[in-house]
């Protein structure tokens, strides 16, 4: 029997596979309603493989989120706060604006929230605090952070007419310009009208 070349199996490009749909249904649908069937069917993969690469659907959220806290530790501090903003409301969406959106609608989930804290919201924080030399700098960054969560929760996912239709720069200006109260070492935005 003659058979035709064998398919080289790819693991990398499996895993990564498997990581964009997650990243995407979790945008789409939330933490919740995802299910492995999902992610394995857009991934055009069995979807023992989600298994096989991630142990658990807890576990494949981990790493979606994991990538967004790499965004967190890798930015240049002091452009952090725009790089959020831009995946927040920036015109185009991209694969910060997919993996916000995934926090944003898996908040609900018990699971998903402590991975949230500890994944991600430990992380923004540790790093914003790093832009105040304020005592209270956790505080001042946990209170951008939980604006940033707001803004994208408020026009993402809720819908919010005014912060929908707001031109993005517009937005960034007036939300660079409170954060920079907070953080110090964040440059107010020039006033533009």
């Amino acid at each position: 029997m003659v058979s035709g070349p064998r398919r080289r199996n790819d693991s990398a490009a499996t895993r990564q596979a498997l990581l964009r749909a997650a990243a995407d249904l979790f945008a789409e649908k939330g933490f919740t309603a995802t299910t492995v069937r999902d992610v394995a069917g857009r991934a055009g993969v069995n979807q023992a493989l989600v298994f096989r690469y991630f142990g658990s659907k807890q576990e494949l959220f981990a790493a979606v989120l994991g990538s967004d806290a790499e965004l967190a530790a890798s930015e240049p501090v002091d452009e952090l706060p725009r790089r959020v903003l831009d995946a927040l409301v920036g015109e185009e969406p991209d694969a910060e604006h997919h993996r916000l959106l995934a926090m944003l609608r898996s908040c609900g989930d018990a699971d998903a929230a402590q991975l949230l804290r500890t994944e991600v919201g430990e992380r923004y924080t540790a790093r914003l605090a790093e832009l105040s030399a304020e005592p209270d700098a956790r505080l001042r960054a946990d209170l951008v952070l939980a604006w940033f969560l707001g803004l994208g929760l408020l026009r993402s996912v809720l819908g919010a007419e005014s912060l929908v239709r707001a031109d993005p720069e517009v937005l960034e200006r007036h939300v660079l310009r409170a954060v920079s109260a907070l953080l110090e070492r964040v440059e107010p935005p020039d006033d533009e009208t």
